[in-house]
């Protein structure tokens, strides 16, 4: 099978280090397999996103020679997919309307006890949970190891369709990997918990299960996650090296200082290895030079 990844943005703001890190990883992945690299901007949130930051970060990326090799997609296209998921996941009883609020389920610690608390009234807008089944799932990742989850003890049964009738972020995901025929998914550590409900949907839906490599986060000084909710600073788009070379010592990699674009994302290529990629985050002085560089 021919290696596919991809690079899925949401389009709340500009690339930042760490979202250029998950693009960068899954780039090296991609052409260091022979392979395809695709980009989808997952836009299914429309209260949340910036106007523009879409096609912004693409030409962002295409700045630190981080190009798609197909058309990029834009889930906010693909309600269908997702409406006709939803309609096959209800039709075998595996989803139901579900009008719970946040406040209905704090008595159950956040989780959709086994009984609906607020079924939807007919006539009313609700969102769509998956019945979640009992008993744990398991994946090997290609940086963490070996992950195990009980979805059902963990999570509860879960949003696929908000009320507002927009697919959830784990729906559409799934629907559109399969769409495109992803062979593996590389992204941040922060959706690895992410990870085992996906496979839960492609399990009922039918669909193959990507291999699967969650990269080590960014965080700042005081160790959170570095990301467009903290304003983040961009990356420079008119200035890609200091933040190309940083992002490629944050994954492991012996960086020259005497080279440009094409000869780093090259030579990066050419030595890439996921067994070189720290498992967790790498220690405060590297996170602190980094930081320096791309300031």
């Amino acid at each position: 099978m021919t290696y596919r990844g991809r690079f899925a943005p949401s389009p709340t703001g500009s690339l930042h280090f760490g979202s250029l890190v998950a693009a960068l990883g899954s780039w090296l992945r991609a052409r260091a397999a022979g392979g395809a690299w695709l980009v989808r901007i997952e836009d299914i949130d429309p209260a949340r996103e910036v106007a523009g930051a879409g096609e912004t970060i693409v030409a962002t990326l295409a700045a630190f020679g981080l190009r798609p090799d197909e058309p990029v997609r834009r889930q906010s296209e693909g309600r269908d997919r997702y409406d006709a998921a939803v309609a096959r996941l209800e039709a075998a009883g595996h989803a139901y309307p579900c009008a719970c609020s946040r406040s209905d389920l704090a008595p159950f610690g956040g989780h959709h006890p086994a009984r609906c608390v607020a079924p939807a009234p007919a006539g009313r807008h609700a969102a769509m949970r998956l019945r979640v089944p009992a008993g744990p799932v398991a994946f090997e990742d290609g940086v963490q190891g070996r992950v195990t989850q009980d979805v059902a003890a963990v999570v509860g049964d879960f949003v696929i369709r908000r009320a507002d009738g927009w697919p959830a972020y784990q729906l559409a995901v799934v629907v559109d990997d399969a769409a495109q025929a992803i062979s593996e998914v590389v992204r941040g550590a922060d959706l690895l918990d992410s990870t085992p409900r996906q496979i839960v949907l492609q399990r009922l839906l039918g669909l193959p299960s990507p291999a699967w490599m969650h990269l080590p986060l960014v965080l700042d000084a005081d160790g959170r996650k570095l990301g467009k909710s903290d304003l983040a600073r961009p990356v420079r788009a008119d200035d890609p090296l200091p933040a190309l070379r940083a992002a490629l010592r944050f994954l492991g990699q012996d960086v020259p200082r005497r080279s440009g674009v094409p000869a780093l994302l090259s030579a990066a290529t050419a030595r890439f290895d996921p067994a070189c990629i720290p498992r967790g985050t790498p220690a405060a002085p590297e996170r602190d030079a980094a930081q320096r560089e791309v300031s």
